[in-house]
């Protein structure tokens, strides 16, 4: 029986570099295709998924667990438009926790102990992921954001955590989202560590 293999722009050992998660060694897996097509987003090349060789599961898998992370990050991309059952069951076989950051625009799959949610306003996620959110990290850019991220809010579990996050290149996003956070403090600010530290 074939493997099953998915569209890979990356895989490699790191550090977590924003979110709930911030600063923990993590192993991401970063699949290829995407349907939101952020314009700021940092990884364009992961939109088009025939432009990357597939990988197999167990190519993946092997490679997490000789890093000897705890847990795995599964990212794009749109993680989402592929079946994470099979990658996700056999992580999890290996002892490795998996997490994953989603625009939540295709329908949720997989074995995960940690979702984290990024909605984008341009492709709304899909309602049924909501239950099972551990964490919304909104990116901010304007007003506009806020206003997004406190309408997802409403639709998540109370023990979500709520992270607002700046978008990097963008002049004023930091106190805008510094002023929101100190009227409002069930919400936490998310940085991207990983640029200023310069960590791959």
């Amino acid at each position: 029986m074939c493997s099953v293999e998915y569209p890979l722009v990356e895989d490699f050992y790191t550090i977590q570099g924003e979110g709930a998660h911030s600063g923990r060694p993590a192993y991401f897996i970063r699949t290829a295709g995407c349907d939101v097509n952020c314009w700021w987003c940092d990884v364009k090349e992961s939109w088009d998924e025939d432009q990357h060789p597939p990988k197999t599961v167990e190519e993946i898998v092997e490679g997490a667990k000789e890093s000897g992370a705890e847990f795995a990050v599964i990212t794009g991309g749109e993680p989402l438009l592929h079946d994470l059952d099979p990658l996700t069951f056999q992580l999890k076989q290996a002892g490795i926790q998996v997490h994953i950051e989603t625009s939540g625009s295709s329908p949720i799959s997989g074995y995960l102990d940690w979702i984290t949610l990024s909605p984008k306003r341009f492709k709304e996620p899909l309602d049924d992921i909501f239950p099972y959110v551990d964490e919304l990290k909104v990116v901010v850019l304007t007003n506009k954001d806020l206003e997004w991220a406190e309408k997802n809010a409403e639709k998540c579990p109370d023990s979500t955590q709520l992270l607002l996050q700046p978008e990097w290149e963008k002049e004023g996003a930091v106190d805008l989202i510094i002023d929101y956070v100190k009227e409002n403090p069930q919400w936490g600010i998310s940085l991207q560590t990983h640029k200023f530290m310069e960590v791959r």
